[in-house]
């Protein structure tokens, strides 16, 4: 009989061949000529017809290896599993479901004897024949065919699975199949199985360096009849409870794929996640072994990346804001400009010196925080939420100067306007810092993964008062990135309509019309508005992004400033300047 079975270290069908051998062999006693010479062509037969069964045999061995659909028993095979199991009965499901808790490479190995092994390990499960077992619960149910309503069935990581009516409500998490799932199957009557694992208890579903946490440990299978589902139009749903989650973690709607990476993985593919407050929707086109992952939205590889990062662009934004604050002081002294020109290039001034001013500080606290006194972390967490507030402030004042250049285009005349933007630039940063400072919210935050384990440390609003970073930081930006935007496309519309009427002459290249919106765009703040996408799947993503353009926002200015205010013959009328006052011009003529 043919031997299927890969792990089965019991089928040697050369064991035979090889007592038959040596059973000859002791035959050829010496007791005689006459009986030496009869055995010998026995001996000699004996090898011919061992040869020959041996290499019909071997298929039938190489079949076994190839395949795991007639496996009965994968605890035998050491190239898996280094724990000796040999003494097991060969139809004990019950121990083979036991042997990943003794098996740690079970679910890390990529050798085909694992693979079988994992293969009849699902196998088992879904088919619900299979004892108790510490860690697994199990529902199986004969569904018809006819069936009217949709099937419900309750679970939770404690009670497992149960039947639910429609009209119960509870707690625990919810399956719904939906009825066509039913209806699509030729048998009158499908058994409908239902396990609930926790996977630290079994330990099963081990996805290789693998950084996301799974919602109570907690994964449910589903399978109905004996077949494959997939592609439901109509998907099944899985809903998972909790309470809040914890901060900075993302949920994600999986499934076990024994296909994806080195022996297994997660995968989200066919399903949709639908977060909420009290629990995560899952639906999913197809019947296998699902669970709730909480991604981190930051972990540790990703972060020292982008400290690397923000660390080496902070030195080069200096050197550049550097550049950018002589070059707007050389152009301001050496060139004659009218007042709206020189009253720009101070604000342009003033922006770069606070972004200057925050790229030094953000450098002087990674380098400093985690070793410093807690007193003086308090003070350089104050000194860098300042500067930010600065970047921020100035930012504001640059879509308040934007307003009034191209909304309010009649002359306005503010005694020493610079010097009282300059006022509430650097002025009310330091009085919401002088608040924030004086109820204690400085100190050192820890950016810590989901189990705990510290990434980095930073000077900076502590845990215990993120009210104050929700309210100054993330609303006080929010603010001014909506006004901003809104200032940008008045002044857009503008800018078009008055080269739609030919009102602007000269030289104007459209790459030059480019540059001119973007550099606007990165004044008025766009790239800070990241911040607000740092959140999802795709967040390692959007924080290397972010990152990288905030920390060349100096180099963004500084091209722009040069290529925008350096004069040229040629191309003056072209400047941003000449638009404003021929708005100016034509405006006042219209009134």
């Amino acid at each position: 009989m043919r031997n299927g079975s890969c792990l089965r270290s019991g089928h040697k069908p050369w064991g035979n061949l090889g007592r038959s051998r040596a059973a000859g062999t002791r035959g050829a006693e010496p007791g005689g000529m006459a009986r030496g010479s009869q055995e010998a062509p026995q001996s000699g037969m004996n090898w011919f017809l061992g040869t020959v069964l041996l290499l019909l045999l071997l298929p039938d061995v190489a079949a076994g290896q190839d395949s795991c659909s007639d496996l009965h028993r994968g605890d035998q095979h050491r190239e898996c599993c280094s724990v000796a199991l040999e003494q097991q009965s060969p139809g004990s499901s019950t121990r083979v479901l036991r042997l990943s808790q003794h098996c740690p490479e079970l679910w890390r190995s990529q050798s085909r004897a694992c693979a079988c092994l994992r293969e009849r390990w699902l196998r088992l499960l879904q088919s619900g024949r299979h004892g108790w077992l510490a860690g697994l619960k199990a529902l199986i149910l004969n569904v018809s065919r006819a069936v009217t309503r949709d099937v419900l069935v309750a679970f939770s990581p404690t009670e497992g699975p149960s039947r639910l009516n429609s009209t119960e409500k509870g707690k625990a998490g919810k399956i719904h199949l939906p009825r066509e799932i039913f209806r699509s199957l030729s048998s009158q009557t499908v058994r409908v199985v239902v396990t609930v694992l926790n996977i630290q208890q079994l330990g099963i579903f081990k996805e290789v360096n693998q950084t996301a946490q799974v919602l109570d440990n907690t994964v449910v299978g589903i399978t109905v009849g004996e077949s494959s589902i997939s592609g439901l139009q109509d998907p099944v749903q899985l809903t998972f409870t909790h309470t809040e989650l914890p901060r900075g973690v993302t949920p994600q709607c999986v499934f076990w794929d024994p296909s994806r990476g080195q022996a297994g993985g997660w995968s989200g593919s066919g399903c949709v996640t639908q977060p909420g407050d009290e629990g995560t929707v899952c639906s999913c086109d197809h019947l296998t072994f699902f669970t709730l992952l909480l991604n981190p939205a930051l972990d540790g590889s990703t972060a020292k990346a982008v400290m690397a990062v923000a660390t080496a662009g902070c030195g080069v934004a200096v050197a550049f804001s550097i550049f950018t604050m002589a070059f707007c002081i050389f152009v301001r002294c050496r060139f004659r400009f009218e007042d709206t020109v020189r009253t720009n290039l101070g604000l342009h001034l003033n922006l770069v010196g606070s972004l200057l001013l925050l790229n030094l500080a953000f450098l002087l606290n990674s380098g400093l925080s985690g070793r410093t006194h807690p007193s003086t972390c308090g003070v350089l967490g104050g000194l860098t939420h300042y500067c930010l507030l600065c970047c921020f402030t100035w930012t504001a004042l640059e879509g308040c100067q934007l307003y009034l250049l191209f909304v309010k285009v009649l002359g306005i005349y503010i005694h020493h306007y610079l010097a009282k933007l300059c006022l509430v630039g650097w002025g009310f940063p330091a009085l919401v810092v002088g608040v924030a400072g004086a109820i204690g919210s400085y100190g050192e935050y820890s950016i810590q993964t989901m189990d705990q384990q510290v990434i980095a440390h930073l000077c900076w609003i502590t845990s215990k008062h993120l009210l104050v970073h929700y309210i100054t930081n993330c609303g006080y930006f929010g603010l001014i990135f909506l006004f901003n935007m809104a200032v940008f496309g008045v002044a857009a519309q503008k800018s078009c309509s008055l080269q739609g009427t030919g009102a602007v002459q000269g030289n104007r290249k459209p790459w030059k019309v480019a540059l001119v919106a973007a550099g606007l765009f990165c004044l008025l703040g766009a790239t800070w508005a990241l911040a607000f996408l740092t959140y999802g799947i795709s967040s390692a993503a959007v924080l290397y992004l972010f990152t990288v353009l905030n920390s060349l926002q100096g180099i963004f200015i500084f091209i722009w400033l040069v290529v925008l205010y350096y004069p040229k013959t040629k191309e003056t009328t072209g400047s941003l300047s000449y638009i404003i006052r021929h708005d100016k011009t034509t405006t006042a003529s219209q009134d």
